[in-house]
């Protein structure tokens, strides 16, 4: 069953992280007015733009990272202790 629970948490952080994902380039459009800087064609963004938005992205990645994985761990223990009481 922990297996179960294991691949459970990695299926939400995998979802979690499309939606960080998405809520981040909305966040970015309705702040600079521009698209988020994708790849290495898009040569009219500025270096600073680029930085931010990396530095951004990785701030909201790391968080769901951490978030899922603590949720994973609590529920993973949680149900240990009530597999352990039944």
């Amino acid at each position: 069953m922990n297996f179960l629970l294991k691949l459970l948490g990695a299926g939400v952080s995998l979802g979690a992280g499309f939606v960080g994902t998405k809520l981040v380039n909305i966040g970015w459009e309705k702040v600079t007015g521009n698209k988020p800087p994708k790849g290495h064609d898009d040569l009219e963004t500025s270096l600073r733009s680029a930085l931010t938005f990396a530095l951004i992205s990785a701030f909201v990645s790391t968080l769901i990272q951490v978030l899922s994985s603590r949720s994973t761990q609590r529920a993973i223990a949680r149900f240990a202790k009530t597999h352990d009481i039944v």
